[in-house]
C-alpha cells in the first residue's frame, strides 16, 4: 500500500495573513487526504500562548489596506484560524506541533501552549518526523 503523502508547514510568521495561509493550506491538504503536520515556531508559538491566534493583524507595510481587508473578512464570515485548525482535524490527518526550543526562545511556558497543540517536540524529532514529505513549506 502506498504511504499517505505528508504535507508539512513550518509556521514562523504570526501575522493574520501568514496564519490564514497556514490554516487554509493545511485544511485543504487534510481534506485532500494528506497527512498534515504544522510545526509552530517562534512568533506563532508566542501568539498561540497569548491567546491571540485569531487576532486579525497585518504587517506594517499593509497598514493602508488593513481596515478594509478586516471588514471584508468579517463581512464574508471567513472562519477564524483556530476554527480552520479544528476543521482540518475533523476532515483528515492534521497535527499541530510546537518546537520546544521555540518555547524557550520566546519565553513561553509549555503549559501555555500544550492544550492547543498535539505535541511539543525538539527539532531533531521534528526533522525526523517531517523527512521525506511530499510538500514542505516555510511560512
Amino acid at each position: 500500500m502506498k504511504p499517505t503523502p505528508r504535507f508539512v508547514i513550518f509556521a514562523h510568521n504570526a501575522t493574520y495573513d501568514k496564519l490564514h495561509q497556514v490554516a487554509t493550506l493545511g485544511l485543504t491538504a487534510a481534506a485532500m487526504g494528506k497527512e498534515v503536520i504544522v510545526v509552530l515556531l517562534f512568533w506563532t508559538i508566542k501568539k498561540l500562548a497569548q491567546g491571540q491566534i485569531d487576532v486579525i493583524d497585518f504587517p506594517p507595510e499593509y497598514s493602508g489596506s488593513a481596515e478594509e481587508v478586516t471588514r471584508l473578512l468579517k463581512e464574508k464570515n471567513v472562519p477564524k484560524i483556530s476554527e480552520m485548525f479544528q476543521e482540518a482535524k475533523q476532515v483528515g490527518q492534521f497535527r499541530l506541533i510546537a518546537c520546544s526550543a521555540g518555547l524557550e526562545y520566546m519565553g513561553v511556558d509549555q503549559d501555555a501552549v500544550a492544550k492547543n497543540v498535539d505535541d511539543v517536540m525538539g527539532l531533531p524529532t521534528i526533522l525526523t518526523l517531517t523527512a521525506g514529505a511530499e510538500t514542505t513549506l516555510f511560512i
